[in-house]
């Protein structure tokens, strides 16, 4: 499996690569928004791990505008932010899960449960 993690805050990301490091051959990342549609296009990762709160794109305007270059693109929102209208646009814009930073064991069960 191939995965792109998209994460502003350096430590989480280091996080969340050591909790899915044994479920990824290949792992990608990005710190902005702003850049996944062009890393993705050259890698094409089975899933995004995207975080909302990002620097110049948040992960809602860049997983909108991945889902519209590649309507196949599983992404995984992974926030902090536990709040319903923004679970209800992830949703809308096609995203296949919400998980909060809290839950991050639940980021692997999810993979490994798709992987199978």
């Amino acid at each position: 499996m191939k995965l792109l993690i998209v994460e502003d805050n350096t430590r989480m990301r280091g996080l969340i690569r050591s909790l899915v490091a044994g479920l990824a051959e290949e792992i990608y990342e990005c710190s902005d928004g702003g850049e996944v549609l062009e890393i993705y296009s050259r890698r094409l990762p089975d899933w995004v791990l995207m975080d909302i709160e990002l620097e110049d794109v948040d992960g809602l305007t860049a997983s909108r505008q991945l889902m519209q270059e590649y309507p196949l693109a599983r992404i995984l929102i992974v926030t902090s932010h536990d709040d319903d209208d923004l679970r209800e646009q992830a949703q809308q814009i096609g995203a296949r899960g919400y998980i909060l930073k809290e839950n991050l064991l639940e980021v692997r069960r999810l993979l490994d449960s798709r992987a199978a």
